[in-house]
């Protein structure tokens, strides 16, 4: 009993630091530079990204001895793709800001490597209570990661902090805090990808000197063969690997 409690809480706890899924395992990097411009985005893209991760390794881990093999990915996509539809349309109704701020990149949700990733890596292969620990520790990391970077980049790229949290605290009847203004002189870059690469670059080097400390391994690029889908790939087999250009090139 002691063993298994211990590792349900390990399976919880890996998401938000020593996996982290941005900073450990680089995954989901394009909608982390694109919505890591404001805190306020950043929250609402963490809260959607985990309902997801959670609604789909709940479900997908329960099919998981149903789902055929041969047809598992498509499957994954559509159980994905259901639950982001939902979440959209009640952001819509709710949040209709956030819905703009977020654009193309909350349906996109679909596709995230670590939605994805998640439910071919660990959802498809364990229970249903350890796959939604799973899923809401990779959103915390996610949603963790976005916010450092969002921090980051929103004090010194518009000069101001929370700005725009009005449009999630009124769901709670709060709709006088607006958020902060810091100063007035920002720096325009830091809000555009040459900033967002930077303190990513930054945020994850502090990562790894951390994960350093407690002996785990530098979080590295390692192309298509890192990903957590690669053996589900074309491109992928026995023989070949796929570089990051996503050609393929002999194994030594």
């Amino acid at each position: 009993m002691a063993e298994n409690k211990k590792s349900l809480r390990y399976e919880f706890t890996k998401g938000i630091i020593k996996e982290n899924p941005v900073l450990r395992l680089v995954l989901g990097t394009c909608p982390t530079l694109a919505t890591s411009v404001s805190v306020t985005n950043s929250i609402g893209m963490g809260i959607a990204a985990t309902i997801v991760l959670i609604c789909s390794n709940i479900v997908i881990s329960a099919l998981r001895k149903v789902i055929p093999s041969k047809i598992r990915i498509p499957a994954y996509i559509v159980v994905i793709a259901s639950f982001v539809t939902i979440v959209q349309m009640l952001v819509k109704a709710f949040v209709p800001a956030l819905d703009d701020a977020l654009g193309v990149y909350l349906p996109l949700i679909v596709v995230n490597c670590i939605i994805l990733g998640r439910a071919e890596a660990f959802a498809g292969k364990n229970s249903v209570f350890a796959s939604a620990l799973d899923g809401l520790g990779m959103g915390i990391g996610f949603t963790f990661a976005l916010i450092v970077m969002a921090t980051v980049r929103e004090i010194l790229g518009s000069g101001t902090f929370l700005d725009g949290i009005d449009s999630l605290t009124k769901l709670f009847g709060v709709t006088s805090f607006t958020g902060f203004h810091i100063f007035s002189q920002p720096i325009g870059l830091m809000t555009m990808a040459p900033g967002g690469f930077l303190v990513f670059g930054l945020v994850m080097a502090l990562a790894n000197k951390v994960a350093e400390g407690k002996g785990k391994p530098k979080a590295e690029l390692k192309g298509c063969a890192a990903c957590p889908m690669a053996h589900s790939c074309a491109l992928i087999d026995t023989d070949a690997s796929c570089d990051n250009s996503g050609r393929e090139s002999e194994t030594e």
